[in-house]
């Protein structure tokens, strides 16, 4: 008998077992069952493991078999709400089943995701509850509200995920009234923390996460301590998503929201306490000054800000912008605080002015040099930000770090980061972490140079599923005629397959105009559709897509860029074009994206073989991924930028992606595509 947990684990994955017997499409992978020993050795022993896992290794089943045998209290940590969804409703019950264990799992989402009673309740005072629309919405969730038990709005068919309604009734850290609430006891929030609390397996993400390593309020500050084996799924993401949480940020929508609920507070417990009308008033003036300083830059830009301004912005006039709206927020703390002990709306208003109010100082001071970069995003809103430059001290102090073990001192006064928890065991994994050996893309951001690294290439014959090309005679992505030229080369590979393209674009501009050149030829057609990202919920886009040609309905062409790079799972002859328009160089105007490339600069490295290449290598796997996800696909991958082929760098970004077969001409290209319009 198996006693310790790799034999136990090694056992499930052998032919013939447990899988095999439920599942009739399980076939034992090498690489699957060589991850899962590998996880199951760290749970044991403790440590920090990271894995890139190819394309099908089945890396899902290679970290939930050995958590679910292990005995212990586990967190799962995904990506994105959808994976998380996937992970609770389909994977972690299947196995639980299969291997019969007694387990108890929950889900815990950010509060977004969650109705707010309380505030759906002040919905229907609010302006926007008067309209038609918002009202018919409204109405909806208020009748869904009266069934639902845990109160996640994805239970809600239909309701639009960038809907007005959704700020409505649900809350934020910063307006949460917390136990005080009168409706504390039916708090779906709430509920939801106490069953994660109560179960062995908990899946969250990524954002729920650094959220709580920022400010410890997002209950995994209870959670965390509790489970010694936490597991990062689609890991290639936390660096960027913790570095949003890490910073600070202040923008002129949270402040125009602090006037708001600041009237409606005011008028509704303490009528002629206070000039509350005058107040917001104040508050909303500031704001909306603060926002005009930038009024004549483009919306959209991103404004550095190295010195004690930041750059094209008046001095004086910036400095007064921050005055004013520092007066209006200390006016609003300070009657708040007369009245405090009258609701505890003015309690947790009078918090968010005093948190207002810190941000200010911050941004008030210069910024420490190196270890941050500080900018300021102009959109609808002016957004302050400063970010640390990548997660990786904060990970090794805040995260990984033996609790019991404080910062010691060394001989010469400099802090010392705490050694790793011991007893604790942390897994990392991804389809694509880096591309050398020791996956330093990944591990040097996230402070994990010493953990324990192993790869697992996928088990797909790429050279026999697909191919790629570069069509030569497309004009240099610098050029203004190229994503026009590439739309049209678009239309003619799309038109013979009848849809089952996905053209992935690395800005909004080529997303525009690729989208609006493709619409236009074919709006004609009723055998082809074409879906451009934004025109649609994220969600009925993938679906509409993974429909393909069914049930009477045309093929699709999806012109899409952010986040379909990845996490986009499209199986079957549904896709099989991928057209990547150029090659996916971080923007050389980001602010932190500079603040990274001066860094190594400073040090003695080269920005662009240091940075930008492997930037460019992850976010290029990353987009010829959603090609190939199945033994049985087949379909080609397209780039739009000859730079792979006549730049030096191009033989590196090459060596990046699956080693696919190369078509060198437009003639290889159509009998290959010819190839798939006839393959059965």
């Amino acid at each position: 008998m198996p006693t310790t947990l790799p034999e136990r684990v090694a056992q499930v994955f052998a032919p013939d077992n447990v899988l095999a017997r439920v599942d009739a499409h399980f076939q034992p992978r090498e690489g699957q069952t060589r991850m899962a020993m590998a996880v199951a050795r760290t749970i044991e022993t403790g440590g920090a493991l990271v894995v890139e896992a190819g394309t099908g290794v089945g890396k899902t089943f290679s970290y939930l078999v050995p958590a679910l045998l292990s005995g212990e209290r586990v967190l799962l940590s995904t990506a994105t709400k959808a994976l998380q969804e996937q992970l609770f409703a389909r994977d972690l019950p299947r196995l639980v089943e299969t291997l019969g264990l007694p387990v108890r799992t929950a889900l815990l989402k950010g509060r977004a995701s969650y109705l707010c009673r309380y505030r759906m309740e002040l919905a229907r005072q609010d302006a926007l509850a008067q309209e038609r629309d918002i009202a018919r919405v409204l109405a909806r969730v208020q009748d869904w509200s009266r069934h639902t038990r845990a109160g996640d709005l994805a239970e809600l068919a239909g309701l639009d995920e960038r809907s007005p309604v959704i700020p409505l009734i649900t809350s934020t850290r910063e307006n949460c009234l917390g136990s005080p609430c009168p409706r504390f006891r039916e708090c779906h929030v709430h509920l939801a923390r106490r069953e994660a609390l109560a179960a062995d397996i908990v899946v969250i993400n990524h954002h729920l996460f650094f959220a709580d390593v920022a400010v410890r309020e997002s209950g995994m500050a209870e959670l965390l301590p509790s489970v010694r084996v936490v597991v990062f799924d689609e890991a290639h993401q936390i660096n960027e998503t913790g570095v949003q949480f890490l910073g600070a940020q202040l923008s002129t929508g949270q402040l125009l929201d602090f006037g708001k609920d600041l009237l409606a507070a005011g008028l509704q417990y303490a009528r002629g306490m206070a000039d509350w009308a005058g107040l917001a008033t104040l508050v909303e003036l500031a704001a909306r000054d603060l926002r005009l300083v930038a009024e004549k830059t483009p919306v959209g830009s991103k404004l550095r800000w190295t010195q004690e301004t930041p750059e094209g912005v008046p001095g004086a006039q910036w400095q007064d912008a921050l005055r004013r709206v520092a007066v209006a927020c200390t006016q609003a703390r300070d009657a708040l605080a007369m009245v405090s002990e009258m609701a505890p709306d003015f309690v947790r208003l009078h918090a968010r002015g005093s948190e207002l109010l810190a941000h200010l100082a911050r941004f008030s001071d210069p910024a420490p040099p190196d270890a941050v970069v500080r900018w300021v995003d102009v959109g609808a809103q002016l957004r302050l930000i400063e970010s640390p430059l990548d997660i990786a001290v904060a990970m090794r102090t805040r995260v990984l770090a033996d609790p019991a073990e404080s910062e010691s001192e060394s001989a010469d006064g400099d802090a010392q980061p705490p050694a790793m928890d011991p007893g604790r065991a942390w897994i990392f994994t991804s389809a694509t972490l880096g591309e050398d050996e020791q996956l330093t893309w990944f591990t040097q951001r996230a402070g994990l140079q010493d953990a324990e690294i192993l790869r697992v290439a996928s088990p797909f014959d790429y050279a026999a599923q697909a191919a790629l090309y570069v069509p030569r005679h497309l004009p240099p992505p610098a050029e203004p005629t190229h994503s026009r030229t590439l739309a049209q080369w678009v239309g003619d590979a799309a038109e013979p397959l009848c849809g089952r393209t996905l053209v992935l674009t690395t800005t909004l501009k080529a997303l525009r105009t690729i989208g609006d050149a493709l619409k236009a030829r074919f709006e004609a057609r009723d055998d082809l559709q074409v879906l451009v990202q934004g025109e649609w919920p994220k969600r009925r886009l993938m679906e509409r897509f993974r429909a393909g040609a069914t049930a009477g309905q045309p093929g699709c062409v999806l012109v899409a860029s952010a986040t379909f790079w990845e996490g986009f799972d499209v199986p079957g002859d549904a896709l099989q074009l991928v057209v990547i328009d150029k090659l996916p160089f971080p923007p050389p105007g980001d602010p932190l994206v500079e603040a990274r490339a001066q860094r190594i600069e400073k040090a003695g490295g080269k920005a662009f073989p240091s940075y930008s290449l492997p930037e460019a290598a992850v976010a290029l796997k990353q987009g010829a991924g959603r090609l190939i996800r199945r033994e049985s696909d087949r379909g080609i991958l397209v780039i739009g930028d000859t730079r792979l082929l006549t730049m030096g760098y191009g033989q590196r970004l090459l060596a990046a992606l699956p080693p696919m077969r190369r078509l060198a001409s437009e003639q290889e290209f159509a009998a290959a595509l010819q190839a798939l319009r006839t393959a059965p």
